[in-house]
């Protein structure tokens, strides 16, 4: 039988796994995790965690560091790596040396014109995995996870915020507060560690927010919106101030989408007497801010009643 057939009878054997039962699929799929074929290994780990078979997991562990060595030929892509480390991110895996080893792990593979880093996503599940390791305090996991902040690849980086915030403690939070100060060419960054902050903290943190909204960039558009989903009357009050302030027409706007996401019954009050009174580019603006946010069926309802219906 020629491979291309062999290797589509086995995906197609592991995928029948699905509907078994979770008693009946576990030998098959313990099986299958100890496969060198990539695809087939990530397609058992994803299997593994739609059963909850946890009882593999020294299973997934073992998989996930053969497929380390020699990984640019072993596992192309990450394919096995990803799902393996996403399923033992899932059973809350206890290790924290084999997380490591994935949030450590470059896989240069070539592309045109010379060679890419494919394991990204990897350090990214691995660093948000560590988090749970109870064996590490929150000082040793910063420890861990700062190096990442100067990884390469943006999503990473993002990616190593969120795990600062889920540390959870004072020296996290003012880690976050540090890396705002500093210079970003990356509003996405930024606006990971601003949400950072506000989760942490709450509203005792919108005026230090609020601090960096005069510059009505990108980098003031991520802080509105992070400011909006605390859903507070302190958000709501703070960006209806800074639309009444600032000048740009696309800040303006981002500010009205911002104040329509608190979801307050006076945010969008608001906004509807400003589609109500038609005033030059607000009342547009704020029908737009209204119409994107997912607006209740009142909202919609009030919307209809001023002629300015969602389309």
């Amino acid at each position: 039988m020629p491979a291309k057939r062999t290797f589509d009878a086995e995906l197609a054997t592991l995928e029948a796994l699905r509907d078994a039962s979770p008693e009946a699929a576990e030998p098959e799929l313990a099986k299958a995790l100890s496969h060198r074929n990539n695809l087939i290994v990530s397609k058992a780990a994803a299997l593994v965690l739609h059963h909850q078979l946890t009882g593999l997991t020294p299973n997934l562990a073992a998989a996930f560091t053969r497929f380390v060595e020699n990984s640019a030929k072993s596992d192309p892509q990450c394919w096995a790596k990803n799902a393996l480390a996403k399923t033992l991110a899932a059973f809350e895996y206890q290790e924290p040396e084999l997380l490591l080893m994935g949030m450590r792990h470059i896989q240069l593979e070539p592309v045109w014109g010379g060679s890419a880093d494919t394991a990204g996503t990897l350090r990214s599940a691995c660093a948000l995995a560590l988090v749970q390791c109870r064996e590490l305090n929150s000082h040793r996991l910063l420890i861990q996870l700062i190096p990442l902040l100067a990884d390469k690849e943006l999503p990473v980086r993002i990616n190593v915020v969120r795990a600062i915030e889920q540390v959870g403690n004072d020296s996290a939070t003012l880690l976050l507060r540090m890396l705002v100060e500093l210079p970003s060419d990356h509003p996405e960054f930024l606006g990971a560690c601003f949400s950072g902050v506000l989760a942490l903290e709450g509203p005792s943190a919108i005026a230090w927010a609020g601090r960096f909204l005069s510059r009505e960039d990108d980098s003031a558009a991520e802080a509105v919106m992070a400011i909006a989903q605390t859903h507070t009357i302190e958000a709501f009050q703070l960006l209806r101030s800074t639309f009444a302030a600032a000048r740009d027409a696309w800040f303006r706007n981002t500010v009205l989408s911002a104040i329509a996401l608190t979801r307050r019954q006076e945010a969008t009050d608001w906004l509807l007497d400003l589609v109500a009174n038609e005033e030059d580019d607000q009342a547009s603006g704020a029908h737009e801010a209204l119409c994107g946010s997912a607006p209740s069926a009142d909202t919609l309802d009030r919307l209809r009643q001023l002629g300015k219906p969602c389309i």
